[in-house]
């Protein structure tokens, strides 16, 4: 338990940054889920147009250091690759 004034305000700012990351990491996975989704479906009209909003959303997550910005990057190719691919 934090003891000094300091402390105890840090530990209350890691909770609610805590809280926000984890609201951005689902709502980052969830579209990711969805596009996936479109593509095994066969909807590739429906995702090649959820596919830039899907872009946008790695990039936002990246710029706030959700995730890597390596890692968004290829996640990026990767989508990007099963709907050129099908």
């Amino acid at each position: 338990m934090p003891i000094t004034k300091s402390a105890k305000k840090e530990a209350r700012k890691n909770i609610r940054r805590r809280a926000t990351n984890r609201e951005g990491r689902e709502a980052l996975k969830k579209t990711v889920k969805q596009y996936r989704k479109l593509v095994a479906q066969k909807k590739f009209e429906e995702a090649g147009a959820f596919l830039s909003q899907v872009q946008k959303a790695l990039d936002k997550s990246a710029k706030a250091n959700l995730i890597k910005k390596n890692t968004a990057s290829r996640l990026k190719s990767r989508l990007a690759k099963g709907l050129s691919r099908s």
